[in-house]
């Protein structure tokens, strides 16, 4: 880390940690109670860092997202979909078909991806429907509004709207494989993460294309910035920022934050509130940088396994972090 000699890292004074024993999938804080709830690759979820393993899927947890009220949504390679409070509900089982993707908005809108099939539920869990895409569902988001679902898949993506009276989507065309994809903060744009270490967005207005290539790893984590100014990548030596604002991210240059170490970036989160971004790496390093400033705050050292989930708290006072090797810690960054 260039930008820092002899760093004192934020984790000795102010974080807790705990050795899990599995593979942290993903993390995820419950609207509720702000409590941070870790997916494991062992298919248990722990709510919060003292609590007790609850196994959630027969296999392995292979997504996480915070539930649309309070509790955790998890899919699980055992084919079902759960959700998790102080007790766990099966919410969907698709037979032998993964669960890799699941999303949740407090609209009350829940979905589940499993093979070409996206799922759609309600607040109260019923199914709404099933929505059929060309290939292997890869990315799943719902926009700000909770009105619209957005599904990656090869050679684009389709967007649905989940209240519509006839399922026809929105063909969002680009050959090649997608991966992550996401919704812009204002709506009008969509953004994938492509096998071929690239991203690619769409601008829905008027159906504008935007290349971002040049990453020397696979982006397999973005966010966009609390308004929606910078999206801010992995895939890199450093957090890569591109900008969404003045006409970008095209014929625009990106901004590198905390690069210099040759280590691949490989989470990112954004504060809730603030132009300030958390990353993780393959090292096990993870730090905080702000965007405007480029001041770097260090987190945690490297040494206890790649960064595999990292999560800002609702309210941007805590940092939440997981890795391969099954270590995970909380930093809080409140006044004492």
């Amino acid at each position: 880390m260039s930008t820092t000699t002899a760093p004192e890292f934020l984790i000795e004074t102010r974080g807790t940690t705990r050795e899990f024993g599995a593979y942290v999938v993903g993390i995820a804080h419950c609207r509720a109670t702000g409590t941070p709830g870790f997916g494991l690759g062992d298919g248990t979820l722990r709510i919060g860092l003292d609590g007790a393993p609850s196994q959630v899927h027969r296999g392995a947890v292979l997504a996480i997202a915070a539930d649309c009220r309070a509790g955790f949504l998890t899919g699980g390679d055992d084919g079902k979909l759960a959700t998790t409070t102080d007790a766990t509900t099966i919410l969907g089982d698709y037979g032998n078909r993964w669960v890799e993707h699941v999303a949740a908005h407090p609209a009350g809108v829940r979905a589940a991806a499993c093979g070409k099939m996206l799922h759609v539920l309600d607040g109260a869990g019923t199914p709404r429907k099933s929505l059929a895409h060309p290939s292997t569902v890869s990315g799943v988001d719902i926009d700000a509004k909770g009105k619209r679902l957005v599904a990656s898949h090869y050679n684009g993506a389709s967007m649905w709207f989940f209240a519509a009276k006839e399922d026809k989507p929105r063909v969002l065309e680009w050959k090649g494989s997608h991966g992550m994809v996401l919704f812009h903060p204002d709506g009008d744009h969509v953004v994938s993460a492509m096998q071929e270490n690239t991203l690619h967005g769409w601008r829905l207005s008027d159906g504008q294309h935007m290349r971002m290539s040049g990453y020397p790893a696979k982006t397999k984590s973005m966010a966009f910035t609390a308004k929606g100014r910078w999206l801010a990548t992995a895939g890199a030596e450093s957090v890569v920022l591109l900008p969404f604002f003045g006409g970008g991210p095209m014929g625009k240059p990106p901004q590198e934050l905390a690069g210099g170490d040759a280590v691949i970036c490989t989470q990112i989160a954004t504060h809730p509130d603030h132009e300030v971004v958390a990353a993780g790496f393959a090292d096990g390093l993870v730090l905080v940088a702000e965007i405007a400033s480029g001041k770097v705050l260090p987190i945690a050292p490297p040494g206890r396994g790649g960064i595999s989930a990292l999560a800002w708290h609702p309210k941007g006072h805590a940092l939440a972090f997981g890795t391969e090797a099954g270590h995970a810690a909380v930093v809080d960054f409140s006044g004492r």
